[in-house]
């Protein structure tokens, strides 16, 4: 099916680098990019009400194909209206296809031609994902970006792995192009992958754009490689992709990793990091990363972030955040969870607000400048 019509457009370009402004469309909003998308794996961004996450400034969420297809199952999400009702979420909605939870499970999977046989890590239980059967699920889910299906070719693999890999890619690329049926509301983007082999990235670049899809995805990255390598992957695919389409480089990541992946023209970020680093008591701030159950904090009362407009750092103590981590309250992993979310949204409207002026070269210089610092 041929892709939607006027799904991104670009506003605005920065004469410094490759650093775009732009608004995603969908049936259920429009997305303000470049944007991070707050991770909601099973249907919920953890420790937090979907009103509060839109309330920090989250316009686009992601939740994940293979754990809602195993529980609650999608047909039952289905059955009762689709994942925005099912989980009170107005906004936008992407969905990964599974591939790299699939990936996660080790041993307990087996990838062949037709997809991948798997053991589910809740009860067991024994089940086959098809390119065909992503798309069901998504379809059901009624989410309005599905990724296709893709093997995520490990770190470290040699060429003829890699390429294998990759071949495989687009081969479940083509099936789920097919697949699809419902191309009047819900995108789906196509995966670059290739492993750390620049040849590979090009010719899956060539191949996948080749089929059309409504945006493209860098995947395969932020596996174990060293960071430089990470780097120069997306820095040399990232402007081989279409314009007029969305980037988005998945599973990515840090605030500077973000930062410099603006530079190449990236649209699109998910990352479990800053609700996973929430939960372990590491909160983000542009002054330092802070551990919260330091001792030092112990008689500390001034907020977490001046900076901050977040309800924690307006309203909290370092001392209390510090009590109720170490207390194991539940309220701590909330004040925490939407502090750092918060961070991230402020982050991109930074971003696209230097991008606005024309600036973004200059921002990202004394980002990156002053997050050295910070660390030193």
């Amino acid at each position: 099916m041929p892709p939607l019509k006027q799904h991104f457009r670009i506003l605005n370009t920065d004469p410094g680098s490759a650093a775009r402004l732009g608004l995603l469309s969908t049936v259920h909003g429009e997305v303000h990019t470049p944007a991070f998308m707050p991770v909601g794996t099973q249907g919920t961004v953890k420790a937090l009400t979907p009103d509060t996450v839109k309330s920090l400034g989250a316009e686009i969420i992601l939740c994940n194909t293979y754990h809602l297809y195993l529980r609650p199952d999608h047909r039952l999400i289905e059955s009762l209206g689709g994942l925005h009702r099912f989980m009170n979420w107005p906004g936008p909605i992407l969905t990964d296809s599974g591939g790299f939870q699939v990936y996660s499970l080790g041993k307990l999977r087996k990838v062949t031609r037709e997809g991948v046989i798997f053991q589910s890590h809740i009860d067991g239980s024994r089940h086959k994902i098809t390119p065909e059967l992503a798309i069901e699920i998504q379809e059901a889910l009624n989410t309005d970006i599905m990724m296709c299906l893709d093997e995520c070719t490990p770190w470290p693999a040699g060429f003829q792995e890699a390429e294998s890999s990759l071949s495989l890619t687009l081969s479940w690329a083509e099936r789920s192009r097919k697949a699809r049926t419902n191309s009047s509301s819900q995108a789906l983007y196509g995966i670059i992958q290739g492993g750390m082999y620049l040849e590979l990235r090009r010719r899956a670049v060539e191949a996948i754009t080749a089929m059309d899809f409504d945006g493209y995805a860098l995947g395969g990255v932020s596996v174990g490689e060293p960071k430089p390598l990470m780097e120069q992957i997306v820095s040399e695919t990232a402007p081989l992709l279409p314009e007029d389409r969305p980037h988005y480089l998945m599973g990515v990541g840090t605030p500077e990793d973000i930062v410099r992946a603006v530079d190449c023209g990236i649209d699109l970020f998910d990352c479990v990091m800053p609700t996973r680093c929430a939960r372990h008591g590491l909160l983000f701030t542009n002054a330092e990363k802070v551990v919260i159950k330091n001792a030092r904090y112990r008689e500390d009362n001034g907020p977490l972030d001046s900076d901050c407009d977040c309800y924690t750092c307006r309203n909290f103590s370092r001392a209390y955040l510090r009590h109720l981590y170490v207390a194991g309250e539940i309220l701590a992993m909330t004040l925490n969870t939407l502090h750092n979310i918060r961070y991230y949204m402020r982050l991109m409207e930074q971003i696209r607000s230097a991008i606005g002026r024309g600036q973004y070269a200059a921002f990202k210089t004394r980002f990156l400048k002053d997050r050295r610092m910070s660390e030193a």
